[in-house]
């Protein structure tokens, strides 16, 4: 049987990033303290949210890091038994120095938790990103948590969200096996809530990098930032979670999906022309992304 964790104390990094900020919340609504690590250049706007929301609720302190500050992130750290760690750029994914610093920020962020006696477990938010793209996806049936995106190929079409996600999550991952730290990955699809156009809007169209290609392979999905955030505190809960769990609850593979997520993305996104007035075409693509894991650390306890 399925061990909980007790209430305790947990940093989400970067708090001020679309996913964070629904993490910090969740984990406020479910009783737990939490430190809101907040990183310079964020969302100012859900950064203001959680800082007023700090001079209303005791079990929430605010700590201002910089990732390539060891020190920064290890006072964020300070009584925590578990780390969030949501590193997206604001910015989006455009250049590959953004690459580089999502690397450098994910290796001090375990170097950290390792060095920290109160550390149990790192909850690390990748993406299905650095799992789908490669030259053959297409020939691929089965796409679960055991592949990896292909580092050459993502560099050679530039899809830097994606070459970030794969390399800071490899990166975290051989560190944390090698300083025997616990460590789950979350990957979620393209995620999608309330004003994701307002607050994620640029990693929201670095994800969205290679679109066409993703949906005409099956590999073309998105899912709830609520969601997505309690999934994130399981994985925490749940002392049997291990490894990775690709996370989403919807797969794009028709054109209607296609639509009502253009229609979730508005105004990022433009409704097609020819959508406009009637649904046209009725081309189904295989879906090739598998969730069993997911599925089974859901239905162990946790109520979507």
């Amino acid at each position: 049987m399925n061990q909980e964790k007790p209430i305790s104390c947990c940093c989400v990094l970067d708090a001020s990033t679309y996913v964070g900020f629904w993490i910090l919340k969740r984990l406020l609504t479910r009783g737990y303290s939490v430190h809101a690590a907040i990183r310079k250049n964020g969302d100012s706007v859900l950064e203001e949210e959680i800082r007023d929301m700090e001079a209303k609720e005791e079990r929430l302190e605010v700590y201002d890091v910089d990732v390539l500050d060891y020190q920064s992130i290890l006072i964020s750290l300070n009584n925590c038994n578990a780390v969030f760690c949501c590193l997206d750029n604001p910015e989006g994914y455009d250049e590959e120095k953004e690459v580089d610093l999502e690397v450098r920020g994910a290796i001090n962020v375990v170097e950290a938790c390792a060095r920290t006696e109160s550390i149990e477990k790192i909850v690390f938010s990748s993406s299905l990103t650095a799992a789908i793209w490669r030259d053959n996806i297409g020939t691929q049936k089965d796409v679960d948590e055991k592949c990896w995106s292909d580092l050459d190929f993502c560099l050679k079409k530039k899809l830097w969200h994606a070459l970030a996600k794969t390399q800071s999550e490899k990166a975290a991952w051989a560190l944390a096996m090698d300083r025997m730290v616990n460590m789950v990955s979350v990957n979620p699809g393209l995620i999608v809530g309330p004003s994701v156009a307002l607050h994620n809007p640029r990693p929201t169209m670095s994800y969205l990098k290679g679109a066409a290609q993703m949906y005409e392979n099956g590999v073309l999905a998105y899912v709830d930032v609520e969601f997505v955030a309690d999934v994130h505190i399981r994985a925490f809960e749940d002392t049997s979670a291990c490894g990775r769990y690709f996370c989403f609850n919807q797969i794009v593979n028709t054109e209607e999906e296609a639509l009502k997520l253009v229609q979730t993305l508005s105004p990022l996104i433009p409704m097609p022309p020819r959508y406009e007035k009637e649904m046209q075409g009725s081309e189904v693509y295989e879906e090739r992304l598998r969730n069993k894991k997911l599925n089974k650390l859901v239905e162990a306890g946790f109520a979507c």
